[in-house]
């Protein structure tokens, strides 16, 4: 419950005239008042609580495509299969990039017999050169020697790292899910011919789902009361839920200037569905007092927002700046201090800089 947010002490302002009635047998003079009620502002708490629109959506999802062009040849799960991280999905049969490896391993295999064999022959020629009979073997041939074994041995790691890519290429034909999760749609059949067009499966973690709400940026600078809050989900409105904030974007976006907060919500149970529509009760607090104030104390025009003050006899305009709307009335902010006098039915009638003491001729 909100404190009383300001105290209504009724000041009456009087405004006295005098006027004379002349008759025909005494003339006699009466005193009128007009009664302008105000009050003492004083800051409080603020809390409001709102419901807003939000959105479950899986903790993780994967749109899975084939990386290399093919025809499936075998499919193992279908839409609702739960499946575990690395698990193998589907198999994609593509011919010419088995030939391709194949080929590849075959020139990683001659390309290091070529390097073995001049390793060999540099290493004779070297041993042989370094013994004690002097000239055996020519320094020009072991140089040439030397080249062709540096030569070789580079010519063996190009064939090596190319087939070891197309390896990782074959490594493509199997399809494999990369979490924990629930396949949720599945487009293509044994002998479709798939590519990096559109996905075969899409896979989603629904052990755990992210409740998404848009805040809008009147309420952003406002912390929550909690960190837990209550949400109901439309296919089951009578039960509320609880979920645990995580975190908040940290930006307004300016297409439609709210800043997303993003709750965690335990599904293990599989109680809830990714996808479904939401409404997010949120209490939010001020984390300093602020001055709340009945809607009647507000005037506003095509100039400007304002209250109006009585200060030293005199009345005076004060721009203000609205905040959140609660049950006891309406947030402003401005050059107004607690004690203030405000006029509780403020309108551009009442002029800045009149006097609080009016004389009024009846």
């Amino acid at each position: 419950m909100i404190k009383s947010i300001f105290k209504l002490s009724i000041v009456i302002l009087c405004f006295s005239a005098c006027t004379q009635k002349k008759s025909s047998q005494n003339n006699a003079s009466a005193e009128v008042t007009d009664t302008v009620p105000v009050f003492i502002l004083a800051s409080s708490a603020v809390n409001k609580s709102i419901e807003l629109p939000a959105e479950l959506l899986p903790y993780e999802t994967a749109d899975l495509t084939a990386k290399v062009e093919g025809y499936i040849k075998d499919i193992r799960v279908d839409i609702g299969d739960k499946v575990r991280q690395g698990q193998t999905l589907a198999v994609i049969d593509a011919p010419e990039v088995r030939t391709k490896s194949a080929e590849y391993q075959s020139a990683l295999s001659s390309a290091h017999s070529r390097y073995q064999s001049s390793k060999d022959v540099y290493e004779r020629l070297n041993r042989a050169s370094q013994a004690k009979t002097a000239g055996i073997v020519a320094p020009v041939d072991l140089e040439k020697s030397r080249n062709q074994k540096l030569a070789d041995s580079a010519a063996y790691q190009s064939a090596k790292s190319l087939a070891q890519s197309y390896r990782e290429v074959a490594g493509y034909l199997v399809i494999k899910a990369p979490f924990n999760g629930v396949v949720t749609a599945r487009n293509a059949d044994r002998g479709a011919l798939v590519g990096q067009t559109a996905p075969i499966f899409t896979v989603q973690n629904t052990s755990t789902l992210r409740l998404r709400v848009a805040v809008p940026e009147l309420y952003v600078s406002a912390g929550t009361a909690d960190k837990e809050v209550k949400f109901r989900v439309q296919s089951n409105p009578n039960k509320s839920f609880a979920a645990q904030l995580v975190r908040k974007s940290g930006a307004i976006d300016p297409k439609n200037r709210t800043e997303t907060w993003e709750y965690r919500f335990n599904n293990t149970d599989n109680e809830l569905k990714a996808g479904s529509f939401a409404y997010v009760k949120l209490n939010l607090q001020r984390n300093i007092p602020s001055f709340v104030v009945s809607p009647g104390a507000i005037a506003t025009n095509q100039e400007r927002k304002f209250v109006i003050t009585v200060k030293n006899g005199k009345t005076e305009w004060v721009d203000v700046r609205q905040g959140m709307s609660t049950e006891k009335g309406i947030e402003i902010f401005g050059e107004i201090q607690d004690g203030d006098t405000l006029v509780v039915r403020a309108t551009d009638e009442r002029k800045s800089g009149s006097d609080a003491y009016w004389k009024v001729n009846q």
